[in-house]
């Protein structure tokens, strides 16, 4: 045992350590979250402004890292051969093998792994410095390291998507929600108010709009007396005006402009037949059934109006949409002291165990109540659903099980289903 021996095995201890810093870093500098880096670089921390840059390209990052760690690896074991073959002879080759497996796996991958993904940011934060300049270092190889992989993947067809980092994050949102409830971190309603106002750029106003057949309108041709009976005997207090057919809207009358103007006439001495209703209302605004909820929102919010009236592209009308529906998505049902039933009102339980539904109700609001995946990606309703499924319009008592659930139709009014009972399998 000379000189020469102990600096080699200084030399081992030495790219073990280095293993140990690479691997470490890999792992910190994937586990740690971006998020958590940005509020510590937002508070000033350089080390969490390293981490930002370096991981902003993880390609580049990782490519780095790997060319370090194995360089130290193999010139560690080669070393670590070689001393040993000295001592032992042939029979050192084995021993070193045996020896730098264990040396490598505990000390230059487990341990520091475990301590990385133990305090993921406190390690990306010391690190990133150090590796901001390796990867320049090693940039030239990196880069074509990085060529000739691409290379090889688009021989065997994977191409890489730039916007799939985009993606991703949208993705890890949702999955850190979801796994937040289901661990008790998070209530159900915190869940789902987060959840609906992601969803707000991926959903259409069709999905959620009140359908024709559920609009109230009001007659522009009925005398004052009745038409006035009838807007105060609404439970809305913006109604569609129509002339002849509902599907020539003339405009929307609000409560308060009606009442202004009876107010107006009662003042000036005249009486109710001067009532002008398509003056009184405002102009109607249609918007098409593609249209996303958070564009819509926006639109609102720009136009400083609540109503909408919704149309399909052939310009038929389809139903109509509020802000107050889009608000819902996020917050749940809004009620106040005119609203007659809530949304989720439709659903009960019979004696048997199974669950009543009315078929107006929507995918999304079962799923809300229940904590169910029922898909609404082919139907908003629940009767949509089996319309759909069942590819026919079912008789009272067909029953019919698809995604888990047997669907059992209860009532039916001309072709639509009104009520089903719904078991899980």
């Amino acid at each position: 045992m000379d000189t020469a021996f102990w600096l080699t095995a200084v030399a081992i201890l030495c790219l073990l350590v280095m293993s140990a810093f690479f691997s470490g870093s890999e792992t910190a500098l994937t586990a740690s979250s971006r998020g958590k880096l940005k509020q510590l670089a937002d508070k000033g921390s350089s080390g969490a402004v390293s981490a930002m840059k370096v991981t902003d390209d993880s390609e580049r990052m990782i490519g780095a890292l790997l060319l370090g760690n194995n360089i130290v690896n193999i010139l560690s074991a080669s070393l670590a051969t070689a001393l040993l073959t000295k001592a032992f002879g042939d029979s050192g080759v084995a021993v070193a093998s045996a020896v730098m497996t264990v040396l490598i796996l505990v000390f230059g991958e487990v341990m520091p792994k475990t301590l990385a993904i133990t305090f993921p940011e406190a390690v990306a934060q010391r690190v990133a410095p150090v590796i901001r300049v390796l990867i320049v270092l090693f940039s030239p190889i990196v880069t074509v390291v990085r060529a000739l992989v691409r290379l090889l993947l688009r021989l065997v067809g994977v191409k890489a998507d730039p916007d799939s980092k985009i993606l991703a994050l949208r993705e890890e949102i949702v999955g850190a929600i979801s796994l937040g409830h289901s661990e008790g971190a998070m209530e159900k309603e915190d869940r789902d108010r987060l959840l609906g106002a992601l969803d707000l750029g991926e959903r259409t106003v069709d999905e959620i709009m009140k359908h024709r057949r559920q609009i109230e309108l009001i007659d522009a041709d009925l005398p004052p007396d009745a038409l006035i009976s009838e807007v105060l005997a609404s439970a809305h207090s913006r109604l569609p005006l129509y002339r002849g057919d509902e599907e020539n809207i003339l405009g929307v009358i609000h409560a308060k402009d009606l009442l202004r103007e009876v107010d107006r006439l009662r003042r000036a001495g005249e009486g109710l037949e001067k009532l002008d209703i398509v003056k009184v209302a405002m102009k109607p605004y249609f918007i098409p059934d593609t249209t996303t909820l958070d564009e819509q929102m926006r639109e609102f919010l720009k136009r400083r109006t609540h109503f909408a009236i919704v149309v399909d592209e052939y310009g038929a009308i389809q139903g109509l949409i509020t802000l107050e529906d889009i608000l819902e998505e996020i917050v749940g049902e809004i009620t106040d002291e005119f609203d007659v039933v809530a949304r989720d009102a439709g659903l009960s339980r019979d004696e048997t165990g199974a669950w009543l539904a009315e078929g107006a109700m929507t995918i999304r609001d079962l799923n809300r109540a229940m904590e169910w995946n029922l898909p609404d990606d082919e139907a908003n309703t629940i009767a949509g659903l089996v319309i759909h499924e069942a590819q026919m319009i079912p008789l009272e008592g067909q029953a019919f099980s698809f995604h888990g659930f047997r669907f059992q139709v209860l009532q039916r009014r001309e072709n639509r289903i009104t009520k089903l009972r719904i078991r899980p399998l």
